[in-house]
């Protein structure tokens, strides 16, 4: 059985760390690879990615436009046209999220008026544009406006 004292890397798999600064016999003596003077030659001296050289900063060249809110209310977008790949008449979010139509039930829906309905759908959401609830009421359904809470689920 092997003891703690002959074990070894094997042959191949582990080697010297250079020792840079050791002489001119290393082959990595004197400035040991840093080139002579200048930020870069000392130690701690680095300049970060972003450093341009000192011409103003990408960042601060390019224009700062609009301003999202932290308290938007961003709704999933469904349309009337999309009702026909919903299995059965009764529209709701959960429905909606099993024919694939909406990501998650934790954000609200939201139903727009593109394309036309057929046939009578009962429709809960949080939200209808005014167009998308004259279009199912006319076809002869039925809209109902879910109360959205950002806290449950």
């Amino acid at each position: 059985m092997a003891e703690l004292h002959d074990l070894s890397p094997s042959s191949g798999s582990h080697r010297m760390h250079k020792r840079k600064g050791r002489g001119p016999g290393s082959g990595n003596g004197k400035n040991a690879g840093r080139g002579e003077k200048g930020q870069k030659s000392r130690s701690g001296g680095s300049v970060h990615p972003r450093f341009e050289g000192g011409q103003m900063p990408l960042i601060r060249r390019i224009p700062k436009r609009g301003f999202k809110s932290l308290n938007r209310v961003e709704y999933q977008v469904v349309n009337l046209r999309d009702f026909a790949k919903v299995d059965g008449s009764d529209v709701s979010p959960e429905t909606l999220k099993s024919a694939g139509l909406v990501r998650s039930l934790k954000k609200p829906v939201k139903v727009l008026a593109v394309g036309e309905v057929a046939e009578k759908f009962v429709v809960s959401a949080h939200k209808f544009s005014a167009a998308a609830q004259a279009k199912i009421e006319a076809a002869g359904g039925s809209v109902t406006v879910l109360a959205s809470s950002s806290s449950d689920e």
